[in-house]
């Protein structure tokens, strides 16, 4: 009986600790205001308390999925990641735009996050900047190289951020906390501002989008669009923030950022609406089949560039983490494929290469093979 009890409290002691680390830890994030809320019930797809895709998407797993997903994590597989540590280009901050330059460029950092340089500009799209994907950096598997470009501190003042949505590859608190100083404006999906306040970023430098909702800020068209996806930090908030794409239209170019997302119509009626696009910022990678539903595949990513009516792709969501279990090396591949068989462009910068966009030709050299 005695043991009984040990272990009954045991359990009660666990429960309690990981409570208390949900709701104090900051880097799970906040809770919305009261008039993001009332925002959240008006919208269209906000149903029971939850937000809701486009059309239904559906997460769940057999138990036998689950428990062969679980055991190929474990114990891994062949080419899941480098066999060396990925090697990047590093930015010296003076090649960076000043104010008022004229031209677009981008530049990718891994995974999905990326400089945009457009009308005089500086905007940092989804910048995960940290180790690793993870509440806890400790734990979790590590960025493919052993650095960034360019250090946080070294990065010059950077006129807006944009996030897609609040998962931990996207949103990172450590990167938030460094950066948040030099940043003017942050650009969220609604609810996810809530997370940026607790972690020191005031108010009114923040601006939350349902989709469809566009602003005009310095002269460039900043759209929110839908994406098919789910949000969450912990483990009760599952879609109880908002996820999206992004439309993004200046004087010297236009582009569209996929942030994560299944395929569906809603590139379709973004092309129609906001096509077509200079360049594309496509999601293409941490796919599978089980979970097709929130990660494109590759082909799909390609066909997802053509219905937005996009120019020239660049495949993103790749190349820094391994968070599924396909080869590190086969989403920029079937990609390539994909957009070859469909006489579509498609440009491979290396980490940290900047993309000059309309400015032939784009970087194509396969450097993972290197």
């Amino acid at each position: 009986m005695l043991a009984i009890l040990i272990l009954i409290g045991a359990i009660a002691v666990i429960v309690i600790a990981a409570m208390l680390v949900l709701r104090f830890n900051p880097v799970f994030g906040g809770r919305p205001c009261e008039d993001t809320q009332a925002r959240m019930h008006r919208s269209s797809h906000y149903e029971r308390g939850k937000f809701v895709n486009m059309i239904p998407t559906s997460m769940q797993m057999s138990t036998r999925d689950s428990l062969l997903v679980l055991r190929e994590f474990v114990f891994g597989k062949p080419g899941s990641k480098p066999e060396k540590t990925v090697a990047i280009k590093s930015i010296n901050p003076r090649s960076l735009q000043q104010q008022g330059d004229p031209g677009a460029k981008v530049t990718w950092f891994g995974h999905s996050a990326l400089l945009l340089e457009l009308d005089g500009k500086r905007l940092l799209l989804d910048p995960m900047f940290g180790r690793a994907p993870s509440p806890f950096p400790w734990i979790g598997g590590k960025r493919f190289s052993d650095k960034l470009p360019i250090d946080i501190e070294s990065l010059p003042a950077i006129d807006a951020v944009i996030f897609s949505h609040d998962h931990y590859d996207h949103l990172d608190y450590g990167s938030v906390k460094r950066l948040k100083d030099k940043v003017g404006r942050f650009f969220v999906p609604l609810g996810v501002a809530a997370h940026l306040e607790r972690w020191g970023v005031a108010a009114d430098r923040i601006e939350e989008f349902n989709w469809w909702e566009e602003i005009v800020w310095e002269g460039i068209v900043l759209a929110s669009t839908p994406a098919r996806h789910f949000s969450g930090r912990g483990l009760t908030d599952r879609n109880s923030t908002l996820w999206c794409s992004w439309v993004i239209l200046g004087r010297e170019a236009r582009i569209f950022f996929s942030g994560d997302s299944g395929y569906g119509p809603h590139f379709q009626q973004i092309g129609d609406k906001y096509g077509p696009f200079d360049l594309t910022l496509m999601e293409c990678g941490q796919y599978d089949e089980r979970w097709q539903a929130i990660h494109m595949l590759p082909e799909e990513t390609v066909q997802a560039h053509l219905d937005v009516k996009g120019k020239v792709m660049i495949p993103i969501h790749w190349g820094a983490f391994k968070l599924a279990l396909h080869d590190w090396r086969d989403p920029v591949e079937r990609a390539v494929k994909s957009a070859r068989e469909r006489s579509t462009k498609i440009a491979t910068p290396r980490i940290g290469e900047p993309v000059i966009i309309g400015a032939e030709p784009y970087p194509s050299i396969a450097w993972w093979r290197e």
